[in-house]
């Protein structure tokens, strides 16, 4: 092995397709049930693109355990949120039952919000265990990636950071991602190596260059709005308005910005076994070019698509009307394969390339340490994305 190694991605666009294609497929025919599998198996396809030093890496998760892990968190989820209601409506609080009143209405909405703030935490917990079983479940050159519990430690760390965020204007994210990261790295491993998260949070100030300007030509253009709309009527309104949506768009921008610039930063400041490092030399604009062009042609390819769906609805609009079943049924189908292609294009032009660009822009240095480090222990804690499937969040690619 040489001292350093840069990452390396081969995964093909249309062999990924098809296979979206073809799982889509097989989870619309078993109702749902076969996305297990399918998550499963594209990220198999995604691990063993990507490369290093000529080893490939794995995916050893299965379907299956995602499946059970799934039912778990469902029962335990339904237990969970039974309590929730249950306390909610010994307080004199229903979310099912019709106000009859301003304060019912009132009190209804305080108990939604109630019922979504019991939810976050089991959220956050979920976030921490999506990513432990994704590394009890990687391996490189036959050495298991890991990661110690700590999953309820890091959903309270998150509410408070989250907390001290909306308190300060946003003022404190980048300590609340240097800390937050910090905590996750802390606690992984590769085989017997630990990685260690090092750096200062005062350091990802320089990434919110852009997301501090995108808010002051915002905040200064609301003024300026003020002030020219009523000297000049509106010419001044519609200035007024171009700066805000400029300001919008510097905003956004910036914090893709600070996304990119914040994982470059972590990476290059986290430390495996104590000798091996890394840097991450993503590009913000490279980022945005594939969101971009990606997008249009995607946008332009499905307008496509849905305006002949759309034109054979109408040709057929008297028989859909006197409600042909089979028509109705063929129909639904051309819609539900158009949404299927649109996931699957979105899947090959844009999440893989960005997956691509990340990988053959990360370099890992002295490697040679990489030989020393022996295998470590299968997790059997982790408990296959259970919570995160059934909230739908941290379970991504």
């Amino acid at each position: 092995m040489s001292s350093q190694i840069q990452g390396r991605y081969f995964g093909a666009r249309g062999a990924l397709f098809r296979l979206y294609i073809l799982t889509s497929f097989l989870t619309l025919v078993t109702l749902g049930i076969y996305r297990f599998w399918a998550k499963t198996r594209i990220r198999k396809y995604i691990w063993s693109g990507a490369s290093g030093d000529g080893d490939s890496f794995e995916y050893t998760g299965t379907g299956l355990e995602k499946f059970l892990g799934f039912l778990v968190a469902i029962v335990i989820l339904a237990v969970y949120l039974g309590v929730v209601q249950m306390a909610l409506f010994y307080f004199g609080l229903n979310l099912f039952v019709d106000p009859q009143s301003q304060g019912q209405e009132l009190a209804q909405i305080g108990a939604i919000y109630i019922t979504l703030l019991a939810v976050l935490p089991i959220m956050l917990f979920a976030q921490y265990r999506a990513r432990r079983y994704k590394m009890a479940r990687s391996r490189w050159r036959g050495i298991r990636f890991g990661m110690e519990n700590g999953a309820w430690g890091y959903a309270g760390q998150a509410l408070a950071f989250y907390v001290l965020n909306v308190m300060t204007l946003g003022l404190l994210n980048p300590l609340a991602t240097f800390k937050l990261e910090k905590y996750m790295a802390d606690r992984s491993w590769y085989g017997d190596g630990k990685f260690v998260q090092t750096g200062r949070w005062q350091d990802l100030y320089a990434g919110m260059k852009h997301v501090f300007i995108g808010l002051g030509i915002i905040v200064v253009s609301f003024f300026l709005l003020a002030i020219m709309a009523a000297a000049s009527g509106i010419g001044g309104a519609i200035i007024g308005g171009i700066a805000i949506f400029v300001g919008i768009i510097w905003l956004l921008i910036g914090l893709a910005y600070y996304r990119v610039y914040a994982f470059n930063y972590l990476t290059r400041h986290k430390v495996l076994d104590g000798e091996v490092t890394f840097d991450a030399r993503m590009e913000t604009g490279q980022v945005l070019r594939i969101f971009i062009i990606g997008s249009i042609i995607i946008s332009v390819l499905m307008g496509v698509v849905f305006g002949v769906i759309g034109g054979v609805s109408v040709t057929m609009n008297q028989a859909l009307l006197a409600g042909n079943i089979p028509l109705l049924v063929f129909i639904a189908a051309l819609y539900m394969a158009a949404f299927l292609i649109a996931g699957g294009l979105s899947l090959v032009m844009i999440t893989q390339p960005v997956i691509e660009h990340a990988v053959n822009r990360l370099h890992v240095y002295n490697a040679d340490h990489l030989n020393t480090i022996q295998q470590r222990a299968a997790d059997a804690g982790a408990d296959a994305e259970g919570f995160a499937d059934a909230l739908d969040v941290g379970g991504a690619i």
